[in-house]
């Protein structure tokens, strides 16, 4: 089978070809730093992480560009309202630069805890003011855009694919305009590039039309055609973002450029709670760090696995419930196997396991294949537990090479595609400080006895063995402790 990609662009799957042979390009929408991430950014970021790991895995040389949006982006996801950023700052009391940097740093906490993969590249839109200048004085040459009252703002009657990406026609756009039309603007649906500061703006920076700040849309293009080239491989986000923001970023590019912008668009669906759409209006908005608190980050993580990254992911304590259990079944199998691999010796394979594992992978990649299918895959992981646990118990004696191959298959699906399985469980953690406690209660009581026994040179010799692999003891009244320090 082919790599297929379901196209939001064609409306179709696709087999996945890149432009340039072996090398993928790769732009997502990344996120707002105003806020603690929460459990939509987790459904979005894990998606596309897995994405790109398997693009890796399949061989290609993948160059993952990320954004910090930390200015532009308004109340209201259009041309109006206060910056998001702005707002949050002036609340906190807090410079804006400053806000920005805490959730910056919150969210990379969160995405690592989530086991992603970081971005190659993560610009931030205030670090890359003069590319966006320059694409506005490239749109404004053209004609695709003007500048009104210190504002510049995209004619969008002037790009006549407008639409193609959401579906939306011209004439509903201009008809269906909900809010007061802004007198700075030639057409209802014409949207900013460049905003006028008004007095008292923080966010503000040179520009030949006087002192403003970038529009949300406009920073995407610049900072991905910057690190990508005019046309990408593919580009991500949420299907939130469809419209206005990346049929903003499709006629600003390919206006710019007179070429496609991107090929593939691949988008992931909301996520629900309780069947309920998430939100802070709501009341059910969830941030990660809370979430966290009663979950581990790897069950978040395998529970948004469980279902297409198209499809709505429901959330509530019940399945999140459900995915631990389900994950941990699946770590008690891998740690059956690590254990039954510590002690194994050189012997015979079953003759029908290569066979076997073969078929289960081939499964697992036809899964991946159509449009990444992560809840088929999971579905490959179990069938092949199933396997190996009636395998581990059925008695036989194993060899080392069987069972090397076996947990090498779970460590490629499991492991580097989807991230789920990690080098070292928590029970194997928690095994080895149980050995470690146990082994240092030992030394402690031999050191004792030898102390009593006024053995003090080997006494010290224990002390300074210990100290040289970086663990100190302290003799205190009521006993020796110990603690690690390196």
């Amino acid at each position: 089978m082919a790599l297929k990609f379901y196209n939001s662009l064609t409306k179709k799957k696709e087999i996945f070809t890149p432009l340039h042979e072996g090398r993928v390009t790769l732009y997502v929408c990344g996120p707002t730093v105003y806020d603690h991430p929460h459990i939509g950014h987790a459904k979005s970021y894990v998606s596309f992480d897995v994405i790109v790991r398997y693009l890796r895995y399949l061989g290609y040389k993948v160059r993952y560009v990320q954004n910090i949006t930390d200015v532009g982006h308004l109340t209201d996801n259009a041309d109006t309202g206060e910056d998001k950023i702005v707002k949050r700052a002036q609340r906190e009391r807090v410079e804006p630069a400053e806000l920005v940097e805490i959730y910056t740093r919150s969210y990379f906490e969160d995405m690592d805890a989530l086991n992603n993969v970081r971005p190659d590249i993560s610009p931030r839109a205030t670090a890359h003011i003069p590319e966006q200048i320059e694409l506005l004085e490239k749109l404004i040459e053209k004609g695709y855009a003007y500048v009104s009252h210190g504002s510049v703002y995209f004619e969008v009657q002037k790009f006549k694919e407008y639409g193609k990406l959401s579906g939306r026609k011209q004439e509903e756009l201009d008809a269906g305009a909900r809010i007061e039309i802004n007198p700075e603007k030639r057409y209802p649906s014409d949207f900013a590039l460049w905003k006028r500061a008004e007095p008292g703006h923080i966010m503000r920076w040179k520009s030949p039309w006087g002192e403003g700040f970038p529009g949300w849309h406009l920073e995407c293009s610049a900072m991905s055609m910057k690190y990508l080239g005019p046309t990408l491989d593919i580009h991500g986000g949420g299907l939130e973002n469809t419209f206005p923001h990346h049929e903003c970023e499709i006629a600003q590019s390919e206006a710019a450029n007179d070429q496609p912008f991107v090929r593939y668009w691949i988008h992931n669906n909301m996520v629900t709670v309780n069947g309920q759409k998430m939100g802070k209006s709501l009341g059910n908005f969830i941030t990660l760090k809370d979430a966290f608190k009663k979950y581990r980050p790897l069950t978040v993580r395998f529970f948004i696995l469980t279902t297409h990254y198209r499809s709505p992911l429901d959330f509530s304590n019940e399945a999140l419930d459900a995915a631990d259990k389900g994950l941990e079944r699946l770590y008690n199998t891998i740690q059956h196997l690590r254990e039954r691999l510590a002690h194994a010796q050189d012997g015979s394979t079953p003759s029908h396991l290569y066979e076997r594992l073969e078929h289960h992978k081939k499964a697992f990649m036809e899964a991946m294949d159509e449009d990444i299918n992560t809840s088929d895959a999971i579905a490959v992981l179990f069938d092949v537990s199933k396997e190996v646990n009636t395998l581990l118990n059925s008695g036989e004696e194993i060899g080392k090479k069987c069972l090397e191959d076996i947990h090498a298959l779970y460590q490629q699906l499991g492991g580097d595609i989807l991230g789920i399985i990690p080098n070292v469980l928590e029970s194997e953690q928690k095994g080895e400080t149980d050995t470690l406690k146990n082994i240092m209660g030992v030394l402690i009581d031999t050191r004792c006895e030898l102390r009593k026994a006024k053995q003090w040179q080997l006494s010290d010799f224990i002390r300074n063995k210990l100290l040289e692999i970086g663990i100190t003891l302290e003799d205190k009244p009521d006993g020796t402790v110990w603690r690690k320090i390196k």
